[in-house]
């Protein structure tokens, strides 16, 4: 374990690092930084914390920078996350409240998060298997044809178009339409198929197989692949920050272009938990010399989706993760009220 005064010149060395995004010296630190020792002390302190590998000298300069695991100590150590100002609360909920439906908060959600953190933004869509029904709409188009409009509780719409074994009346297409949100309505995705089980039964024959028809296309929607859909955006910020990649960020750019990589990644957060996988703690080779910090967002406790943003390890952390759960907490309010 490190002691109070070590790990206050490690706070500082990476403040000014990520700051100057030079290598910092014992003499800068007791110039910057109120630490109340000599630079000797400073120095040794310094020598301390090389040895044990959470500091590293990039070359024969007298200055240092931190290493994975001197962020990864960093990040561990924050007492709090940087938060918002009022203004910028208030600026999100108003940019975020403006959305029209669901793949424009999602489009919106990228690029504020881009935006506030100068990094590359990532946002998956809400889960079909995590959302409950909220509405369930059917409109004759024909005779024998039916629009299904399903509405989740996250402000996602499914639209599919049937076509029915038999042409089905106005009343009875309501009726069918009555039953169904009287069942499902407000209940979990995964209890669908259980509730809807025996709905045929109760019509009549004539309405039975266009009932079991727009039945089997429900439950088709809400195991389609679809639904494991994200945004990325801010991809250009990584250019700022060229001298960040060893050798050029190209395998970043490639990792980044993989949908499953990032849904994996995404997947790591549990419900509404942050994470923050510094350097090599990111499995996917691309992705060695970068950091992620995730979160899931909804309402209540349990999340829909997550969110997140990917940037170079030498990353102001607690900005970072303050705009990150900031984001996501005024999402999962939009979308409840929506």
């Amino acid at each position: 374990m490190l002691s109070e005064r070590r790990l206050q010149v490690l706070r500082a060395i990476v403040q000014d690092y990520v700051g100057t995004q030079e290598p910092v010296g014992s003499k800068a630190l007791t110039e910057r930084h109120n630490l109340r020792v000599s630079p000797a002390t400073v120095r040794n302190d310094m020598a301390a914390l090389e040895d044990e590998g959470y500091i590293a000298q990039p070359h024969t300069s007298a200055g240092r920078v931190p290493t994975d695991k001197g962020y990864r100590l960093f990040v561990d150590k924050l007492a709090d996350v940087k938060p918002l100002s009022r203004a910028e609360r208030r600026a999100i909920r108003s940019f975020l409240e403006s959305a029209v439906d669901l793949d424009d908060v999602v489009g919106r959600t990228v690029r504020l998060l881009a935006q506030l953190t100068r990094q590359v933004a990532v946002v998956q869509y809400p889960s079909l298997s995590r959302s409950t029904v909220r509405h369930v709409e059917l409109l004759a188009l024909a005779p024998a044809r039916v629009m299904l409009v399903l509405i989740t509780d996250t402000g996602r719409v499914e639209q599919r178009v049937i076509d029915c074994p038999a042409p089905i009346g106005e009343t009875s297409l309501a009726d069918l339409r009555a039953r169904l949100n009287a069942r499902i309505a407000g209940e979990r995705f995964t209890e669908v198929p259980h509730l809807v089980r025996e709905l045929p039964d109760s019509f009549d024959a004539e309405d039975r197989g266009t009932v079991q028809s727009v039945l089997a296309t429900l439950l088709e929607t809400l195991v389609e692949e679809t639904e494991e859909r994200l945004m990325i955006g801010g991809t250009a910020n990584l250019t700022r920050f060229g001298p960040d990649f060893p050798l050029t960020i190209r395998p970043v750019l490639e990792a980044l272009e993989e949908q499953v990589v990032l849904l994996k990644l995404l997947g790591e957060t549990e419900d509404s938990e942050m994470i923050v996988r510094i350097g090599r703690e990111n499995v996917h080779e691309g992705l060695t010399s970068t950091s992620v910090v995730a979160v899931g967002y909804g309402s209540g406790d349990e999340a829909v989706a997550k969110l997140g943003v990917v940037g170079p390890t030498r990353m102001d952390y607690p900005g970072t993760m303050g705009a990150v759960r900031a984001v996501a907490r005024y999402v999962g309010q939009i979308l409840a009220e929506k």
